[in-house]
């Protein structure tokens, strides 16, 4: 059984879409979940919470692995520092932050514009452009996007309000697309090394912030939904989401990871429908084909290059 799991990991960690996949229906829940709790969960407690447990997990299996790495990381400090920083406390921080005052339907909305985040920042700093391809599948994307958003009826749009917490969604957006594109200088060593090191030092680092949250008299109450609420955000979106999401851009770049971002709105639909029993309609069934739709569209090119 062991040899067979073995054998499967290494098949998955060579799947990049599948991998891509797998990060954005663990992010797609994180959003809904971070928006149920919100008012229940204290934003930099839960992300404290989320990182500093993750990291529990996480160390025994990566410690080998950190031992090893060490010296890469330490002559890699500031560029570990910023991707810690910029990966884990900063940007989820902000957006537990901004799912506080905003709907789930304005973040799944600001989501959906990863694409656009990631592509502008690897231009900027490494001079990488979208193809014609890639932008013309994001399009089609977002117009499936909007249409399950929007609930098949464009009149939505003009009752949607934006307010601070959009503002702090946005912010975090553009955060962790900046993250996203420097994953491409990503030092060289071991994923598990990497992430339990990033985890760890951006936990640190997150530590004054909520030091003053717990002086302002906000504390996290310990009952079920907060115990439940933790253990899914530090497994799935945390530790599960990151090793997938950092494989993929490894095998593909930021740029073809970032056109999948749209999927995260098709899969916050079907857990809508999953979760709470919303029923699946006309809307549903066109967004998701528009959304899958661009993602073949802006990925075909690089995967046929790939398998010739």
């Amino acid at each position: 059984m062991a040899s067979m799991l073995g054998r499967f990991g290494g098949w998955l960690f060579h799947q990049p879409y599948l991998l891509v996949c797998i990060t954005y229906m663990c992010w797609a829940l994180n959003i809904v979940l971070g928006r149920y709790v919100a008012g229940h969960f204290p934003p930099v407690a839960l992300s404290f919470s989320r990182w500093g447990v993750a990291t529990l997990i996480l160390l025994p299996f990566a410690w080998p692995y950190l031992k090893r790495d060490w010296p890469a990381i330490r002559r890699h400090m500031p560029l570990m520092t910023v991707l810690a920083v910029t990966g884990t406390s900063a940007y989820n921080t902000m957006a537990y932050w901004g799912l506080q005052y905003t709907q789930a339907i304005n973040a799944l909305l600001t989501q959906s514009t990863g694409p656009l985040m990631i592509a502008l920042w690897t231009f900027a700093m490494f001079g990488d452009r979208l193809s014609l391809r890639q932008v013309t599948g994001i399009f089609i994307s977002l117009t499936g996007v909007v249409v399950i958003l929007c609930r098949g009826d464009v009149e939505v749009l003009r009752s949607i309000s934006f307010n601070r917490g959009d503002i702090w969604f946005f912010s975090a957006l553009i955060i962790f697309a900046f993250y996203s594109a420097l994953m491409k200088k990503r030092p060289a060593m071991h994923p598990l090394s990497f992430l339990a090191f990033s985890m760890g030092w951006g936990t640190l680092w997150l530590t004054p912030v909520f030091l003053w949250e717990l002086s302002t008299g906000r504390t996290a109450p310990v009952d079920l939904t907060s115990a439940l609420t933790l253990i899914y955000v530090a497994i799935f979106p945390s530790i599960v989401a990151y090793i997938c999401y950092n494989r993929a851009i490894e095998l593909i770049g930021p740029n073809r990871v970032g056109a999948l971002y749209p999927l995260i709105v098709a899969f916050g639909a079907a857990f809508a429908i999953l979760l709470l029993g919303e029923r699946p309609q006309l809307f549903h069934l066109i967004g998701c084909i528009l959304v899958l739709g661009g993602a073949v569209i802006a990925t075909r090119k690089a995967a046929q290059v790939r398998a010739a």
